[in-house]
């Protein structure tokens, strides 16, 4: 299967007084602000650092889902957070922290799955960063 995506950015001013806005093709972002300050500093807004944040985690969680799904498990609920590390201009390490409940499996053959599914989700392959994963099975 081969498709692409499309976001676009929009920008004016410099970096520390200026502002853009970001857009997706599905309008899931529709001109969201973003600038120095929602960045760098915590006003409302959206920045880069979040948006890769939640791409890795929604692609790692589908992911997951999909090599238990070819077990024929289903997962009752998968929760993935990604902690995404800025420091000295590079993104430094992204730290996913899975939490599944899955009925039928235990917590060693769900870590196998959450550790398989890190080295497989085409956007793991795709970060240089240091990836690591924190799992957390509810029984």
């Amino acid at each position: 299967m081969k498709f692409t995506r499309n976001a676009s950015a929009h920008w004016e001013g410099k970096i520390k007084d200026g502002t853009g806005s970001l857009s997706t093709e599905s309008g899931a972002l529709n001109d969201a602000r973003y600038e120095y300050k929602t960045r760098f500093k915590d006003d409302a807004g959206t920045n880069p650092e979040e948006l890769l944040g939640a791409a890795h985690a929604g692609c790692y969680t589908m992911q997951l889902s999909g090599l238990m799904t070819e077990d024929d498990i289903k997962a009752d609920s998968l929760d993935t957070k990604a902690h995404v590390t800025f420091e000295d201009g590079e993104i430094t390490k992204i730290e996913l922290d899975v939490t599944g409940k899955v009925s039928g499996i235990d917590e060693a053959k769900f870590t196998e799955y959450a550790e398989k599914a890190k080295k497989v989700c085409p956007v793991s392959k795709l970060f240089n960063a240091d990836i690591s994963l924190k799992v957390t099975f509810k029984s």
